[in-house]
This record gives C-alpha cells, structure tokens and sequence, in this order.
C-alpha cells in the first residue's frame, strides 16, 4: 500500500507541477515569450502536437537507437502497472535544444522555461511537398505567406506543414531510396538565416515541421539545424494534428523531461489557442 499512496502523490504533484509551468510560462514577461498569450482554463484550449509513441509504429531516424517499452510490473502480480521506456532524446516527436547540433550552445538543462513557451505561425506547403519530396521551404513562400496573413512576429516558432505527418508508422515516412538517402521536405538554409537576420526567429524563437527535422532529407550536413540550433533558438519535429492549429494566433507549449544535459526531449508539444482563434 505504502508503494500505491506514493504513486498517487507522485501524479498529484505531477499534475500539480504541469499546472504550474503552464501558468507561469503564460504570466512571465520576458523577450523569449513575447507575444505568447496567457493560459486560461477554460477559454484557451489546448491541442496535442504530438504522435502517440508506440514502437509498433514509431518512426526512427537511421542510426538512432531502436524505441522499446517492456512491461516490468502488473496490476495482477505486483499491485500497480509500470513500464520500462528505453529510447533516444529525439524519439518520436520532440524538441531539441541548441546543444543538440552546436557545441557550447545550452543544453535542455540550461532552457528557461520561456524558451519552450512561444507564438508560432503555420505555413501550409503541402501541395508542393506533395510534388516533391525534397522541397525546400524559399524565402518567396514565406514572404507570399506574409502578404495573406501579416508579418511573423519576432522570436517566433515557424512551424513548416509538409503533410508528411499522415506518412507516421509506415516507411513513406523516411522515405529512403536504394542508397538508404532520407528523402523529406525542409526549410532551405537561406530562409532559416533570412528568419535569424530579420528577427523572425530572433534570439529566442525556432522552427518546427512534421518530418524528422528542419533540414532536407537530402543534406548531409544539417545546415538547417545548424542554423536554427543557436542561442536559445529551438526545433520542434515530428509534429501532428496540424490541422487542428491555426495559421495564427496561437503559441506552442513543451513538454517532456529535463535531463542532464539533454539534447532536447521526446514530448509533448501542446498548441495552446485562445479563445476565439480558430484553425
């Protein structure tokens, strides 16, 4: 019994804790959270942004080690049901922090939690991802995007919607060819330093997209990441349900686990929509 009524505290004060985070990444006033609006339960609605993890259909970036949940406890032998998670940092999907691709960059461990609370925008270029499996997110697209919808604040989340979260669980996600090369869209490396040179993505913004990452599929040299991954600048990958949040309006909210000198954190990335915002 002693086991079950720790159990039970620990989710007490985990939702406790959540709730916290929440509440205080909405209230701070800080350049990384700027324009990011305040949580109110009840009115602001919050989505999931996020694949379930099941290692039945989880995706793994080659090379990455394999994802595996055992059961080691049941309800029936042992009074209570736990799993034993065994995965990368960037398993499924998950935010990175700037160590992740630059060394000396902070660590998930060194992140504010202003850093994981940001506005963020939604560029639609499914139907050219579609048409090519390489295409590369130009600063034309943003800039037409821009003449429809307003300027992208600054030290905002830019999230990139490829349509290639509907490909989650099956091999046309990673979409390998015959040399084992990854073929997925991505932001082109002139946009991610236009997004930096204008403020877009300032200091304390990102980018996020729903493939393994920022970056083509086709480049060897991550020059997207490399870009994106500095300062206090974040990536979110792997999203889903992107079509439940809107092109504007709405902000992004991290989850998952802080581990010394994390890379970043498989997570729970919450699209947080204010009243009266609708995708």
């Amino acid at each position: 019994m002693q086991r079950r009524h720790l159990l039970t505290a620990a989710a007490t004060g985990a939702v406790a804790g959540a709730a916290g985070l929440a509440g205080s990444a909405a209230a701070a006033e800080s350049g990384s959270g700027s324009g990011a609006g305040q949580l109110k339960p009840g009115k602001t609605r919050l989505i999931s942004l996020s694949h379930v993890n099941d290692p039945a259909k989880t995706n793994i970036y080659p090379g990455d080690p394999a994802f595996e949940l055992e059961t080691i406890a049941t309800i029936e032998e042992d009074g209570y049901y736990l799993q034993f998670v065994r995965e990368g940092e960037a398993t499924g999907t998950h935010w990175g922090a700037p160590g992740h691709f630059n060394a000396g960059e902070p660590l998930a461990d060194d992140l504010d939690p202003n850093d994981l609370f940001l506005p963020a925008v939604k560029i639609d270029v499914r139907d050219k991802c579609a048409r090519n499996a390489d295409y590369a997110l130009t600063i034309d697209d943003v800039k037409q995007w821009e003449r429809r919808h307003g300027r992208i604040p600054d030290e905002s989340m830019i999230i990139m919607w490829t349509g290639w979260e509907y490909k989650w669980g099956t091999d046309a996600f990673p979409n390998l060819d015959a040399d084992g090369v990854l073929h997925q869209p991505g932001f082109a490396p002139q946009t991610v330093q236009w997004f930096i040179d204008t403020g877009r993505i300032g200091r304390n913004g990102g980018t996020g997209i729903d493939t393994f990452g920022p970056d083509l599929g086709t480049d060897p040299e991550f020059l997207a990441s490399l870009l994106v991954y500095q300062r206090h600048r974040i990536s979110l990958e792997i999203l889903a349900n992107l079509a439940g949040f809107p092109t504007t309006g709405a902000s992004i909210l991290c989850g998952g686990f802080i581990n010394a000198k994390g890379s970043g954190s498989t997570a729970l990335i919450y699209g947080v929509i204010p009243p009266g915002v609708h995708a």
